[in-house]
């Protein structure tokens, strides 16, 4: 059954990891997608992979790169999809920075490319995708993508948890504000995921042990695990669902091991 049939989607990172994952979610749902990726060759050509790896379903994908700290990003994002599709339904505030670093060494730059990045940057984009649901009238759905850091401290992660704090914080503040133009706002919390960004973190000696041991289902996320969730978090199965958290995260928040 394709729950997002007809359905028009931009996804902020949709090239690598989750946003990723929620991509291909999204269009084997029905959907067509508008992804955005950083502006460099890499990137670049992981959208190219991606769009030949959808075959005619390609035609539903189109790709936007741009940096979201800056505002006209989002914009143009957003401006896009508009034009080749015909509107947005659904928005997804995925790419983000994740770096570990010991809190006494974080320098200048480290701290503002996270918030820039994960607060200023979910908050243009999620921002420009508001104005033109509103202008449709149509309502909508906007997923920001959290954490479960959001909930739990990391010593190495103390300028990063609190960004993912704020992402949280910003979906329900918004369900809040636009509630009443029928746009419903929510977050996903993934624990560890395999993702470039993971890489680094799982590769030390007996990490990914540790977080297996210590999650009920036994393992780490794939970026295809959170592409479930953020389908019925786009769909009209959760028409009355906004302001809410899903963890998906294996167990792993609420374990005592």
């Amino acid at each position: 059954m394709a729950l997002l049939a007809g359905k028009i989607a931009a996804i902020t990172g949709g090239v690598t990891g989750i946003g990723r994952g929620i991509a291909l979610a999204f269009l084997d749902h029905g959907a067509s997608v508008a992804v955005n990726f950083m502006e460099d060759s890499s990137s670049q050509k992981s959208f190219e992979q991606l769009k030949q790896k959808l075959g005619n379903d390609g035609k539903r994908l189109i790709g936007i790169p741009g940096d979201i700290r800056k505002r006209a990003t989002g914009t143009e994002l957003v401006k896009q999809a508009v034009k080749e599709f015909g509107g947005l339904d659904v928005f997804v505030a995925n790419a983000g920075v994740s770096q570990f670093r010991d809190f006494l060494d974080v320098d200048e730059e480290t701290l503002q490319s996270h918030i820039q990045t994960n607060i200023a940057g979910t908050f243009w984009t999620t921002q420009a995708a508001a104005r033109q649901m509103v202008s449709q009238g149509r309502g909508g759905s906007i997923i920001g993508i959290s954490s479960i850091s959001a909930h739990l401290g990391g010593a190495q992660q103390v300028h990063y948890t609190p960004t993912k704090a704020a992402v949280l914080s910003m979906m329900q503040s918004q369900a809040c504000a636009l509630g009443k133009y029928g746009i419903r706002c929510n977050a996903l919390l993934p624990g560890t995921t395999r993702t470039a960004l993971a890489f680094d973190d799982l590769e030390k000696p007996g990490k990914l042990k540790y977080l297996e041991d210590r999650t009920p289902l036994g393992r780490v996320g794939d970026p295809e695990d959170l592409g479930g969730p953020a389908v019925f978090l786009a769909s009209d199965l959760s028409k009355w669902v906004s302001g809410a958290q899903l963890l998906v995260d294996g167990g792993i928040s609420i374990s005592l091991q």
